[in-house]
C-alpha cells in the first residue's frame, strides 16, 4: 500500500509531534533564508498588480531563485488569473504550494524487503543522505541493510560502513573495483535471508555525461529487477540544491536513464536557489520526497509543500 513519506517515518504519529515539526519548519526557514531574502528582496514592499513592471519584477525574482522559465510562467499566470492579489507573499505561498500537487507516496513492496535504490554524482551528499534515511527507518522500527554499490571510490564504502553504524543498520559492501551489480545482488540476497524491511542500494557518483556509468547503473537495475519483483521500488535522486540549474539538468537526465522516482533535496542552508524544488516538481513531474536542512543524522525529513512554500516566500 502507498503511503506518504511523512506517515512511513513516523512523522504524523505520536505524541510531542507538533512541537517537532514546529522546530523542523523554523530550521527549514533558516535553511531557506537566502533563497526567501533574495526573493523578497527583488519584489519590494508594494506589489501593485495594474503595473507591468511589478509582473517583470515578479517574474525576475522567481528566476533568480531558481525556480526555472516554466514554472515561474505558470506562477506568474495563476496570480494574473485571481485578479486581486492582496498580500503578495501568501498568494504566492499558496500557488506555489498547489503547484506540487498531491503529497509523495513511497511504494512499499508486498512482501520485503522494499528496495531503495540512491543515484546521483558526487558531492551532492548522497551517502549522508543514505544514512540520514536509514536512522529515520530505524527510528520507526523499520529494519534496514545498507548496500554499498559505489566499488569506483576508494572511501565511498567506508564512509557509508561508517553512517550504517551510526543508524544502527547491517551493511554489505564489497572490495574496491568490484561488480557493483554484484555487490547490489548480494545485498539484496542478505536483506532477503535476513528479513529485513528495506534494503537501500548505494551506487557510483555517476556523471551523467560518462555512459559507461550509466550503463552500469542499468545494470544493477537489471539485476535488482530479476531478483525481487517490482524492485527497485524507489529510485531516489540526491540533488545538491546550491547547483540550481545544473541539479535540475541532472535530474532530468537521470530521469531519462534511471528511472527516477523521487527526489532528495540537500544542502537547501547553504543556497540562495530553494526554488529548483519547484522547477524539479513542476517542470520535470519528478516529486521531491525527502529534504535535507543540516549536517545532523536527524536533519532530514519528508518534503512538505505547504511548509516549503511557506518557508520561502514567507514574510
Amino acid at each position: 500500500m502507498a503511503r506518504t513519506w511523512a506517515q512511513l517515518l513516523g512523522e504524523t504519529d505520536g505524541e510531542g509531534d507538533d512541537a517537532e515539526q514546529s522546530g523542523f519548519f523554523a530550521r527549514l526557514r533558516d535553511s531557506l533564508g537566502k533563497s526567501r531574502r533574495a526573493l523578497t528582496a527583488e519584489l519590494g514592499a508594494s506589489f501593485d498588480p495594474a503595473q507591468e513592471e511589478a509582473w517583470e519584477q515578479l517574474e525576475v525574482a522567481l528566476l533568480r531563485a531558481d525556480v526555472g522559465v516554466t514554472s515561474t510562467a505558470e506562477l506568474v499566470r495563476r496570480l494574473e488569473e485571481r485578479g486581486e492579489v492582496g498580500d503578495l507573499a501568501e498568494a504566492l505561498a499558496e500557488e506555489v504550494e498547489r503547484l506540487f500537487g498531491e503529497p509523495p507516496v513511497l511504494a512499499r513492496a508486498m512482501e520485503r524487503p522494499t528496495v531503495i535504490l540512491v543515484v546521483g554524482v558526487n558531492g551532492t551528499g548522497k551517502t549522508t543522505t543514505i544514512g540520514k534515511l536509514a536512522r529515520k527507518l530505524g527510528e520507526h522500527r523499520r529494519s534496514v541493510l545498507v548496500g554499498a554499490a559505489d566499488t569506483f571510490r576508494a572511501a565511498a564504502e567506508e564512509q557509508l560502513e561508517i553512517w550504517a553504524e551510526r543508524a544502527g543498520a547491517d551493511f554489505v559492501g564489497g572490495s574496491r573495483g568490484s561488480d557493483p551489480a554484484a555487490v547490489a545482488f548480494d545485498a539484496l540476497e542478505a536483506g532477503r535471508a535476513r528479513a529485513r524491511d528495506t534494503v537501500i542500494v548505494d551506487t557510483a557518483g555517476r556523471l551523467h555525461t560518462q555512459s559507461n556509468l550509466m550503463d552500469e547503473l542499468a545494470k544493477i537495475r537489471r539485476v535488482i529487477a530479476s531478483r525481487i519483483d517490482g524492485a527497485p521500488h524507489e529510485t531516489l535522486l540526491v540533488v545538491d540544491a546550491t547547483t540550481g540549474q545544473n541539479g535540475v539538468q541532472q535530474a532530468r537526465l537521470f530521469a531519462e536513464t534511471a528511472g527516477v522516482t523521487g527526489v532528495a533535496l540537500t544542502k537547501l542552508d547553504g543556497s540562495a536557489k530553494g526554488g529548483i524544488a519547484i522547477a524539479i516538481a513542476h517542470e520535470l513531474g519528478i516529486p521531491v520526497k525527502l529534504v535535507g536542512v543540516g549536517e545532523g543524522i536527524d536533519d532530514l525529513r519528508p518534503f512538505d509543500a505547504r511548509d516549503y512554500a511557506r518557508a520561502l516566500v514567507g514574510p
